[in-house]
């Protein structure tokens, strides 16, 4: 690809991003994809940060919207430190969302030490095969982000990584989320998170370049 082509193509996908919309319900499903989101991500109990939504919401909202839906796989607030019941939870919640057809899941495990829990996070990924599989923001909570990408990017099935630059913010975190998306290169997307919102967007897109956004008040 010569040098012109490159900048043209970042140029496309910067002026169109995706936007992934988080959503707890039916209602705001339907208002998101209305209000122009590309993507959906289903969970519930946002106070916590999200949690797994139970079946009949998962099977109303893909019955009720057109554009792709990934669905949150955590099965509590609170840290991202599972116990065995919990993982096996994350295995039957995985396993339902394939037989409804969902195409997508995001989730993530950590260890003790806050390193990514790798072992169980690539059972996760071939559990939800051919489902994608998105990392969420229990990789901001981890040492070396840059090291956990290198590892990520070598495990079939994880697709993206979201995060917010580990930080509260991506803006706070805009220079690290640079660093991350070069770090992916190609192999895992980032999605940028954290208040990211339909007025700030642009500013975010300047400042990151990422292909992907997502957010609560994201459209």
């Amino acid at each position: 690809m010569s040098d012109a082509s490159a900048i043209e193509n970042k140029e496309l996908r910067i002026g169109n991003p995706l936007l992934e919309a988080c959503v707890d319900s039916v209602e705001r499903a339907i208002l998101a994809e209305e209000n122009g989101a590309h993507r959906l991500e289903l969970c519930v109990n946002l106070h916590l940060d999200g949690t797994t939504p139970d079946p009949d919401l998962i099977q109303a909202v893909l019955q009720s919207v057109n554009i792709p839906l990934k669905v949150m796989i955590r099965p509590r607030g609170g840290d991202f430190v599972y116990s065995a019941a919990d993982f096996d939870q994350m295995v039957r919640s995985i396993h339902l969302c394939k037989s409804f057809g969902i195409p997508e899941v995001a989730t993530g495990i950590l260890r003790h030490d806050r390193q990514l829990d790798l072992p169980r996070i690539s059972r996760l990924a071939e559990a939800a095969a051919p489902m994608s599989l998105t990392i969420h923001k229990c990789i901001d909570m981890v040492p070396d982000v840059l090291d956990a990408i290198a590892r990520l990017k070598t495990m079939p099935g994880v697709t993206h990584i979201l995060s917010s630059g580990q930080t509260q913010t991506a803006w706070e975190g805009r220079l690290l989320l640079q660093k991350m998306g070069m770090a992916c290169n190609g192999a895992l997307t980032l999605i940028v998170a954290g208040k990211v919102t339909r007025e700030n967007l642009q500013e975010h897109i300047t400042a990151i370049g990422a292909q992907e956004y997502h957010g609560r008040r994201i459209v």
